[in-house]
């Protein structure tokens, strides 16, 4: 039976850390032109960065959430101000430098987008305890999700190391990550990981230029401990193996203004119905609706939940291994 979001079970609580959040900063423009100044038709300025957009998303599906990040200098200051609006209930720590600002400009005629990431401040070995002694109280018995790059000063093995201190407070782990972040915490068996296809293609070293290999070389990993690993395919949709099959989705029509956070609100989508508890036919429509809804928003602004409920109902979900 198919079942709308807003009519599944009440989640349990959840935990996000963001060791590298981020002040996002989208323009619009009809059309770049080399060496000349444009005028931007639609700017936004959000809390942004992969943790904090899973946060914001959780609070818009009414998943209780502590979402746990660190903050430094001035935009820091302006990060906690704009977070604190659209999260449940984050909790900042704040070190020296800078936080980054990162940049999405789309050419609105010739439908391209373009991304900068800026740099982020290195975070001392007592920062970093202490942000991560707050996420793993918040997490203990629920989920945690550990998402997005880490800044300067934070070893690789971080999230693996994470993985293994959650596991000790009876917590779920969510990894969404790449290189050997992700590499490193599917080594201890995190309870589910969600790359995109380019991603999860460098993890395992080889192209997966259709759905069938994407879908091989998916079991594989899950048959190594991962509980499931969730593939966003980006336009094609979403792939999710678990330990009963493995399901594709197709994603629904949507006009794409944006894809920023797109990821972000899938991993979050997952997240929610995996914390109430639902089947994972459901949990990866779910994700899908929440990250193809997201697509049609301007700029970094995540999804209308309306408009999940409205995707939501279009996505078919078919099992792969009969």
């Amino acid at each position: 039976m198919r079942m709308a979001w807003p009519r599944m079970a009440p989640p349990s609580s959840a935990a996000v850390l963001a060791l590298n959040p981020t002040l996002d900063v989208s323009y619009e423009v009809d059309h770049l032109i080399p060496g000349e100044k444009v005028a931007s038709t639609n700017t936004r300025f959000d809390p942004g960065g992969t943790g904090v957009n899973v946060g914001r998303a959780l609070r818009l599906l009414k998943t209780p959430a502590l979402t746990c990040l660190i903050v430094a200098g001035e935009i820091g200051t302006v990060l906690q101000r704009l977070a604190s609006r659209e999260l449940d209930a984050p909790h900042f720590v704040s070190i020296r430098g800078e936080t980054r600002v990162n940049c999405t400009l789309i050419d609105k005629d010739q439908k391209v987008q373009y991304e900068i990431d800026g740099i982020g401040p290195s975070v001392s070995p007592s920062a970093l305890e202490q942000v991560i002694s707050a996420f793993l109280g918040g997490c203990e018995g629920c989920f945690g999700v550990l998402t997005g790059s880490v800044g300067g000063g934070v070893p690789d093995t971080i999230y693996g190391n994470l993985v293994d201190r959650m596991r000790e407070r009876a917590a779920e782990a969510v990894v969404d990550a790449k290189g050997p972040l992700l590499a490193h915490a599917i080594e201890r068996k995190p309870f589910l990981i969600k790359p995109n296809r380019s991603e999860f293609a460098t993890l395992v070293g080889k192209p997966l230029p259709t759905l069938a290999k994407v879908a091989l070389e998916a079991r594989a990993v899950q048959s190594r401990g991962v509980r499931f690993v969730c593939v966003s395919l980006g336009e094609e949709g979403a792939l999710l193996a678990g330990p009963d099959n493995t399901y594709y989705a197709a994603a629904p029509p949507v006009v794409v203004r944006c894809t920023v956070g797109c990821g972000d609100a899938m991993v979050a989508g997952l997240t929610s119905a995996f914390a109430r508890h639902v089947p994972p036919i459901e949990a990866l429509r779910l994700g899908l609706a929440c990250g193809s809804a997201t697509a049609e928003q301007p700029g970094t602004r995540l999804f209308d939940p309306a408009d999940v409920e409205r995707l939501i109902a279009q996505i078919e979900v078919r099992e792969l291994d009969a």
